[in-house]
């Protein structure tokens, strides 16, 4: 990269020689970026009359605070009206409200009261605060031996307020069992506290967690508060070896039959690592809980200690995000049956409807209707099969049919309707922008939505439903005018000068393909600069999983990148989310052959279109996005002049016995026959093929200057994974820089850990690209001061 291209963001600061000078500059551009906020939810608050006009909104937003190292959280509220030309318009009110130690926030469905939780630190209660639009009306403290801290993850998370809103079922810490005190004559009957110096507690047995990002926690338990006398209940009946989540109220009943429905994970045999892993077994259970009204009897209530759990979903391997009807007539769910049947950590979604039985009582015999199949290989510009990671809470049109859901469609995330009834699916989010759009929260039968590309920061979006006839909708998208995505002009005018495509790579040797899916072209997303002649430097970017997807969406660091002189080719190869679940397929038992073969087609695609330079290429990934990139750089040691790998799977044979996932390194590695061989004990066979499988047999090979960039806490990969691998590196001579995050776990998103990650990436990049190979030491030994 020339001098040139660096001069946009270049201020020089007097007193400071040409290096640092660069760092601090580039440093306050990515602060820049950084400070950018994002929408984490909404909620609409619906007029009387149900048709969205004087609607009240209420968001909650997200900025990194680089100072204090966490999420700032706030909430920003606005009026909706419609003037008499159809116009939308947004009041915001003047200032937003941060939520200090709030951990979750969730509306009642009437939308007249407001549920915050705290979750406690260290010894204190839970705290539950019930607000009014105008005061707080309630508040309980619910002590440690109830229950721990309320789940907020988004996968065992649930908070569901009853009909009459005057109970609440959620999803908490189960009380840890007691353990063994001692003193000094041996074993302490009756227990000891904490602050007694003669005594002290042992540990007792060691419990199972649910491995990365669960620490902490071991078997989430579903509860009962009445909001009337603040009475907690734990719900009976529950098995132990169930791990509960997403729970919802069924519609209610007269007299005490009242039931919840939640989802359960199973942890026999044992509990393997669940954060973005699908592939878990689970089912939707409901179980009937008391009311806790006055004029219900002792012996009444304990009969709902003897009551049975009943699986609603026997016939089916996955169901999770339950969601009833608005009528109460029908329960729908998503499964990830794709997922758990292959192994794969994550596949093609499908959607299911459960016809709610008159009588109230559910039935394990009741029969499951496919809504969305799984979508094997679609048609050109069909829809490519259902990929949705959450649902919202109030998902239904006026129809009380229709669900609005966000969903992958290559490389690009769209808004979907869904008639549950006749399983009809409708994009209606545009088609010919290549943007991503992600709904936020339905006002009536309109879409508060946010839009975002590559090189366009995130924008609200009001959608209104114009004509509806048969099997034919039309939406009409209104700009929504907003400071929540507030930049500065400087970030304005870097953006403006690129531009980004959508790129559809063939595949090669096509007769090597077992499926159409397999065969079919897969896509990368190109950002580059459009005022430049000659090619700027190229990043490849590669996601993890393997089985997640890049969007076309705004991302903050990868902006900064582009916006300072670099291209950028984000690679979605086969085995990513989006594109059916035959292409997805094609990728397990292939690794480190098929999707490194499809990186490469993906450069060479670009550089015989004449976009890129081939000898200013660089790689970046992270998780097996690291994987690969330390394959390239040691198959293909002349394509690359620098790496950088974020908690990279170097040596699987070394990772299986100590990953939260062992199977991962199974099924990825032996395809979909690896999940019946998998084993807590590994043959030498099994160790000799995962090691050929991994980047380490290619390392002697390896040139390319490569920064490591490693969680002391992951549990996914350990730091010893990367770490063995940055050690070889520097054993045979090739420049290794390695930062090791002490507090970060896999993903590294602390806000000065990311901040960090990216700022010394770029440095490398800079120096290598300008050719001042001398210097890349130099800077990759250049520490934060900021």
């Amino acid at each position: 990269m020339d001098s040139s291209k660096a001069s946009p963001v270049k201020e020089l600061l007097v007193g400071l020689d040409e290096d640092t000078e660069e760092y601090a500059s580039l440093s306050g551009l990515l602060q820049e970026f950084t400070s950018i906020s994002s929408i984490d939810k909404a909620w609409i608050f619906k007029s009387e009359s149900g048709t969205g006009t004087g609607s009240q909104a209420m968001f909650l937003v997200s900025q990194p605070n680089l100072l204090a190292n966490k999420q700032r959280k706030f909430l920003m509220s606005t009026s909706i009206s419609n003037d008499s030309n159809n116009n939308v318009n947004f009041q915001w009110a003047p200032f937003p409200v941060e939520t200090t130690g709030v951990s979750i926030t969730v509306p009642s469905p009437s939308g007249s009261k407001l549920l915050v939780v705290r979750n406690p630190e260290n010894e204190s209660p839970t705290q539950f605060e019930i607000w009014s639009s105008s005061q707080l009306e309630k508040e309980f403290q619910i002590p440690q031996s109830t229950h721990g801290s309320v789940y907020a993850d988004g996968w065992f998370e649930g908070i569901s307020w009853n009909s009459d809103e005057s109970l609440i079922a959620y999803v908490a810490e189960e009380p840890s069992p007691c353990k063994p005190s001692f003193d000094c004559r041996g074993y302490k009957q009756g227990g000891s506290k904490d602050t007694e110096c003669t005594s002290w507690k042992g540990q007792g047995d060691w419990e199972e967690e649910w491995g990365e990002c669960y620490v902490g926690k071991k078997q989430p338990a579903l509860f009962v508060i009445n909001l009337k006398s603040g009475k907690v209940q734990a719900v009976q009946g529950i098995v132990k070896s169930l791990s509960v989540g997403q729970v919802v109220w069924a519609p209610p009943v007269q007299g005490i039959n009242q039931y919840l429905v939640f989802v359960g994970w199973s942890a026999d045999p044992r509990k393997l690592g669940l954060k973005y892993c699908c592939n878990r077994p689970c089912a939707l259970y409901a179980v009937k809980v008391p009311l806790y009204k006055p004029e219900v009897s002792e012996s009444d209530l304990k009969s709902f200690e003897e009551s049975t759990v009943v699986n609603l979903t026997q016939s089916i391997s996955s169901a999770f995000f339950p969601q009833f009807s608005p009528n109460g007539k029908f329960l729908v769910f998503l499964s990830a049956k794709a997922s758990v049947d292959s192994g794969a950590h994550s596949a093609t979604n499908s959607l299911h409807r459960i016809d709610w039985p008159t009588d109230n009582k559910p039935r394990s015999s009741t029969k499951i209707i496919d809504v969305i199949p799984v979508v094997n290989c679609a048609e050109d510009g069909q829809f490519p099969g259902l990929y949705c990671s959450s649902f919202l809470s109030q998902p239904w049109l006026s129809d009380g049919c229709t669900m609005i859901l966000s969903s992958y469609w290559h490389s690009s995330q769209v808004i979907l309707s869904v008639n549950v009834l006749s399983g009809e699916v409708s994009r209606i989010s545009p088609a010919d922008s290549g943007f991503s759009w992600n709904v936020l929260a339905l006002d009536g039968d309109n879409v508060i939505a946010v839009c975002s590309s590559p090189i366009d920061v995130p924008q609200i979006k009001y959608g209104c439903l114009t004509e509806k006839v048969i099997n034919t909708t039309r939406w009409h998208w209104l700009n929504v005018s907003s400071l929540i995505f507030e930049c500065s002009e400087k970030i304005m005018s870097l953006l403006s000068r690129l531009q980004f495509g959508i790129l559809q790579i063939p595949v090669k040797d096509v007769s090597d393909c077992l499926t159409k899916g397999a065969a079919e072209s897969f896509e990368a997303i190109f950002v580059s600069s459009n005022v430049n002649d000659a090619p700027d430097p190229l990043i490849v970017f590669l996601h993890g999983g393997p089985h997640i997807v890049s969007l076309s969406s705004f991302s903050k660091s990868l902006a900064f990148l582009s916006s300072i002189g670099f291209s950028l080719l984000i690679v979605n190869y086969r085995g990513s989310l989006g594109f059916g679940e035959e292409a997805l397929q094609s990728l397990p038992g292939k690794i480190g052959s098929q999707d490194v073969n499809d990186v490469l087609t993906a450069i060479d695609h670009v550089i015989e279109k004449g976009l890129v330079n081939p000898s200013k290429i660089t790689v970046l990934g992270g998780s097996h996005g690291g994987f690969l990139t330390t394959h390239l750089i040691g198959q293909t040691p002349d394509k690359f002049v620098a790496a950088a790998v974020r908690n990279p799977a170097c040596n699987l044979s070394s990772m299986v016995g100590v990953t939260d996932i062992p199977d991962w390194c199974y099924v990825e590695s032996y395809g979909t026959n690896g999940k019946t061989i998998f084993t807590e004990a590994p043959s030498a066979e099994h160790l000799t093929d995962f090691y050929n499988k991994s980047p380490i047999l290619h390392i002697s090979k390896v040139k390319a200057p490569t920064l490591f960039l490693l969680g002391a806490r992951d549990l996914r990969v350990l730091v010893s994974n990367g770490l063995q691998y940055a050690r070889a590196l520097k054993e045979q001579g090739v420049e290794t820089r390695v930062i090791l995050f002490p507090n970060d776990i896999h993903a590294i998103e602390r806000p000065r850990s990311d901040f960090e990650s990216f700022l010394n990436w770029c440095l490398v990049q800079e120096a290598l690209q300008m050719n001042r190979k001398s210097q890349c030491c130099l800077m990759l030994n250049m520490l934060l001061f900021v």
